[in-house]
């Protein structure tokens, strides 16, 4: 039974069993004033709680390992730099299946189960963490389910975009993805505050918390999102956005901003335990990093509906070389508060880039809907081919935040420092900050008079 919801005289929206809603026009003034903008507010509020919790379980060993000494586990530094990247890893893997889980399911439907998964990496936590004798390869195991949460990011994205139009999708994009990344900072000031609950020592806490959480956000996705059927498609428009070459352009480039940011979420709390031996500010101040960078976020994909895509990526590529370059002399001179300060320099410029790289994205593939003569139909299988971009954009972008933890734990193990992984840093920023000026910023070219 299907169920038209009328604004006025020429607005209308049909709802089908399921919560599936069969037209959606935002680009329409009219449509979006009387009827979109209240709909697509209430699925993005739902949207952000939902990713909110999976980003707080795919980031939970991020500062869970810096207590397993406490209770039995003796892991080296590399040890703990794995056990922070596998989630990682695998959440990068299972992005690009997310993604086409909303066209396969709808965006609501998929909300929910990926919610539900959430309880598996939460449950296996709560009983490994405290039981040593379980062996550091089980460890990793269980904390690799934890790549679940990573994988809520590309589906929450991909379907969040079909419901903006096109002049408000970075900025909603932005919101979308910050409310995400602040799930980092919660859990990192959070899960110390938690583990601690009655005097003692108990871990377990940080899984167990979680659960609760995790089934709250599928009741409420479950009774107050929507599926799109303009979402709800073959799979083939994912299939074609990877013949483009913008699609990995733009991989390459979200690697260095996405990337950095979960790499360095995850890492960050381990390095001031490794570098400078203190357990005291990773546990009480690591989790402002993953805060700055999350609001940063919004403020990137705003600047960029305003100034440009490009512009904002390159001045975003500029700041994460300076700051590596600082963080680079800090570890040299021994200096904790210039180190410290360095990483909240970095955080800034990742959130940053993370909101205008998701920008340009939307923008290339509407150009290349418009260059295509711009028909409606058109339109709307370039807004299916930028959705399904996006989802294997944020796969490949979030192999970042495993090579990371494991850059640096190469660095330390092979030279006992992590300045050699510090200095590769540098120099891959600058090298994106070359590639995305002669991509897309380049006087003369395409993409800059069309301002991608």
């Amino acid at each position: 039974m299907a169920e038209t919801i009328t604004t006025s005289s020429s607005i209308s929206t049909t709802r089908r069993r399921g919560r599936w809603i069969d037209h959606w026009d935002p680009e329409n003034p009219d449509f979006w004033r009387e009827t979109g903008r209240t709909v697509a507010r209430r699925n993005l509020i739902w949207s952000i709680f939902a990713e909110h919790i999976g980003f707080s379980v795919w980031l939970l060993w991020s500062i869970v390992v810096v207590r397993l000494g406490d209770v039995g586990w003796n892991l080296s530094t590399s040890q703990t730099l794995w056990l922070t990247a596998v989630p990682s890893g695998v959440g990068a893997v299972l992005r690009l299946p997310y993604t086409f889980a909303v066209p396969t399911f709808g965006g609501r439907n998929w909300t929910v189960v990926s919610a539900l998964l959430l309880i598996i990496p939460c449950s296996g936590l709560a009983w490994a963490v405290q039981r040593p004798e379980i062996g550091y390869g089980m460890l990793l195991l269980i904390a690799a389910t934890a790549g679940f949460g990573g994988g809520n990011f590309a589906s929450s994205m991909a379907n969040i975009s079909f419901f903006y139009p096109e002049r408000e999708k970075g900025f909603a994009l932005g919101l979308n993805a910050a409310g995400g990344n602040l799930g980092v900072a919660v859990v990192q000031k959070l899960v110390p505050q938690v583990i601690v609950l009655g005097g003692g020592l108990m871990l377990a806490y940080a899984g167990l918390v979680y659960i609760p959480l995790a089934v709250i956000a599928a009741v409420c996705a479950f009774l107050f999102m929507d599926n799109l059927s303009e979402a709800k498609t073959d799979v083939k428009p994912v299939w074609r956005s990877l013949w483009y070459t913008d699609t990995w352009v733009m991989s390459l480039l979200y690697i260095g901003t996405f990337g950095s940011f979960i790499g360095y979420s995850s890492a960050f709390p381990t390095l001031l335990v490794a570098v400078f031996d203190r357990q005291d500010i990773a546990l009480a101040w690591a989790f402002l990093g993953a805060g700055i960078g999350s609001l940063a976020r919004p403020a990137g994909g705003w600047l960029s509906d305003r100034i440009g895509g490009a512009q904002i990526t390159m001045a975003s590529f500029a700041g994460l070389a300076v700051g590596a370059g600082a963080a680079l002399w800090a570890v040299q001179h021994r200096s904790l508060g210039l180190f410290f300060v360095s990483f909240m320099f970095l955080f800034v410029a990742t959130g940053v880039g993370n909101g205008s790289t998701y920008r340009m994205i939307s923008r290339i593939f509407q150009l290349k809907g418009l260059r295509a003569g711009g028909a409606p139909a058109t339109m709307l299988q370039m807004r299916r081919e930028a959705a399904g971009a996006l989802g294997v954009i944020s796969s490949v972008g979030a192999f970042g935040g495993f090579l990371v933890p494991i850059c640096y734990a190469w660095s330390k193990s092979e030279f006992g420092n992590i300045q050699p992984a510090l200095k590769f840093y540098l120099v891959f920023f600058i090298v994106l900050l070359f590639v995305t000026w002669f991509r897309y910023a380049r006087r003369g070219s395409s993409p800059a008079r069309e301002g991608v």
